[in-house]
């Protein structure tokens, strides 16, 4: 009886063994498909070698190529060298940044601040100095609002806001900020205009005297603030006006009527072989 039970525990464990063993083979089989699977098709995209400003055309010094999964290619990158060169950038770029087509001006547009310029808008250049510029910190990317300050036909002076939320262009020959962020000299701001705002800006400077305010980039919103004309900054606000009187109402008054004729008596006096008459009026009667 004991050998029985033996044979059937040995039975049992051989079984309990052979599913074991089936279950680690299947296993170790699917781990070693998914290790040899074969790896992802790669190419070649192309990469800026340093740091490019905006402007400048490209050479092949510029860039460089790097291997790259073709299946997370972006949209508009170049697999080769040769199809970027002598295309300017119309925004800067950092060591290994991609070179994308929305980032390249079109061979025949040629370089410089002018593929910087989106069609429909020009860039305006106009004269600053130490104050006009904010000491300095009106730089490329900034955001300014344009004030002047002239005459009015009746010889006062008056600073007014004429254009807001204008882009600074280029300081001086630089379209980049210092890249620490410190103040840059100069003499000219090239300003991102339409050609109305252009009339204006034309017209500010020639006429009157022009200032920048600096704006936060992401501060989009209008204010329009009233002139400020040199009579109300020096003298005052004018006294407030005496409140309006309150409206009367009119009152109908009725003619009086007309006082009535008074009656009017003639008295005979005779005395002895006098004789005379006499007129007496009565008193008035009034309705």
């Amino acid at each position: 009886m004991d050998q029985k039970r033996l044979v059937v525990g040995l039975l049992v464990a051989l079984v309990f063994g052979l599913v074991a063993a089936r279950y680690v083979y299947v296993q170790l089989r699917n781990a070693k498909m998914v290790a040899v699977k074969p790896p992802a098709p790669t190419g070649r995209i192309v990469v800026a070698a340093k740091r490019i400003e905006l402007g400048e055309r490209l050479t092949s010094s510029d860039l460089r190529e790097i291997t790259w999964p073709d299946t997370t290619r972006p949209a508009g990158s170049f697999t080769r060298i040769s199809d970027c060169l002598d295309r300017a950038l119309i925004t800067p770029v950092v060591e290994n940044e991609l070179i994308l087509e929305e980032k390249l001006a079109p061979k025949e547009a040629g370089g410089g601040l002018a593929v910087a310029i989106p069609e429909g808008t020009r860039g305006i250049s106009v004269r600053v100095d130490d104050v006009v510029s904010v000491a300095g910190f009106v730089v490329p990317g900034t955001m300014v609002d344009v004030l002047v300050t002239g005459q009015t036909t009746n010889g006062d002076s008056i600073t007014r806001t004429i254009l807001q939320d204008l882009r600074v262009l280029a300081v001086g020959q630089k379209s980049e900020p210092d890249r620490e962020g410190k103040p840059q000299t100069y003499t000219v701001v090239t300003l991102l205009v339409t050609p109305e705002e252009a009339e204006k800006v034309t017209m500010a400077s020639t006429e009157g005297k022009i200032h920048l305010a600096l704006r936060n980039t992401i501060d989009t919103k209008e204010v329009n603030p009233p002139p400020v004309s040199r009579n109300s900054l020096f003298a005052g606000a004018p006294p407030p006006a005496p409140p309006a009187a309150a409206p009367t109402r009119a009152r109908r008054v009725s003619p009086s009527p007309p006082p009535q004729q008074a009656d009017v008596y003639v008295i005979d006096v005779i005395r002895g072989d006098k004789h005379e008459s006499q007129s007496f009026a009565g008193q008035q009667v009034h309705q």
